[in-house]
């Protein structure tokens, strides 16, 4: 059995810390903020692998998050749902190797798509049945799993990977802290934020999702969940801006209303912006340079919840056993 000390409590640390527990590790994370305060918090946490280059490793992890999350949905409290929705596609070379990793899914033409999506000539849609999760009932039911396997999380802004080290002593040591990751560890240029703002709406009853990720207006994604509906939105790569923009919000709207015309006059519940930890590839690796094993797991995008489980598992496996 390792000690083994996990930085960062969003969702891909705290699903690293329940699956190093599980598989025997004695196992405390340390973060600056609790889950629902972080980026997770902000998602939309639709499975898609959004903003990440779909390699074979992030194909396996994203289909294996699938199914743990399948499974999630059943179970009561967990805040995960299974809907169906349709990623619309208006480029014949999009890529659509995510596909792949579901286990079912229908090409449509433009007189399939759903009624009360409105789009333009020539646009297509692949229609599939995905998880998402509430962000704020899933990510407080995580932290409570977490908490159940005898993994405690404490609050501490960590500066110095040494210094944990030293002051914690652990077996190991993983780095899954988002955007902070690369700063931590010091040794990666590659990672950068793709700011996401999103403004979410009550909820008309919805029960699809839909996502335009090459409108030539903006990128656009209308995603209901029980009682809102989360619509967005931007990926601005470099920027680090979190304050919410009125004129981008405006922007969004217009889209969505656009796409999804039952969403029009819909009362503002709340806006939000978010940084996704963006990477040229997913960091997922043994760091040399320290006295004892450091594993990184971060560079994920907009594909935090849609990699969550697989990752973890990965993570388990570079660790060893307990």
């Amino acid at each position: 059995m390792a000690e083994i000390t996990v930085v960062g409590a969003g969702v891909i640390g705290l699903c690293i810390a329940h699956e190093l527990a599980v598989a025997g590790h004695r196992v405390q994370v340390l973060a600056a903020q609790e889950a629902w305060a972080s980026v997770s918090g902000v998602a939309a946490a639709i499975w898609f692998p959004h903003d990440v280059h779909a390699s074979a490793p992030v194909l396996d992890s994203a289909r294996a998050t699938y199914q743990r999350l399948k499974q999630l949905a059943s179970q009561p409290g967990t805040g995960v749902r299974m809907r169906p929705g349709t990623v619309l596609v208006r480029d014949a070379d999009a890529d659509t190797s995510w596909t792949r990793a579901v286990p079912r899914y229908q090409w449509l033409d433009a007189s399939q798509l759903p009624t009360g999506v409105v789009t333009d000539a020539g646009v297509s849609g692949v229609r599939c049945t995905v998880p998402l999760a509430l962000t704020d009932v899933y990510l407080r039911w995580l932290h409570s799993a977490v908490l159940d396997l005898g993994v405690p999380v404490r609050t501490a802004e960590v500066r110095s990977l040494r210094r944990v080290l030293d002051q914690e002593q652990p077996d190991a040591l993983v780095v899954a802290a988002g955007m902070r990751s690369a700063a931590l560890l010091g040794d990666d240029d590659q990672t950068y934020p793709i700011r996401g703002q999103v403004v979410r709406l009550a909820n008309p009853g919805l029960t699809e999702w839909v996502t335009d990720d090459d409108n030539p207006e903006g990128l656009t994604y209308v995603v209901p969940r029980d009682h809102d509906v989360v619509c967005g939105g931007t990926g601005e790569p470099g920027s680090w801006d979190e304050q919410v923009d009125s004129q981008t919000e405006q922007a969004i709207l217009r889209r969505v209303e656009r796409l999804v015309p039952a969403l029009v006059g819909q009362r503002v519940l709340s806006r939000a912006v978010g940084l996704r930890p963006a990477r040229s590839s997913v960091r997922l690796e043994s760091v040399a340079g320290y006295d004892r094993p450091v594993f990184a797991c971060y560079g994920h995008g907009g594909a935090g919840f849609t990699l969550s489980w697989g990752d973890a598992a990965r993570v388990v496996r570079l660790v060893g056993p307990a």
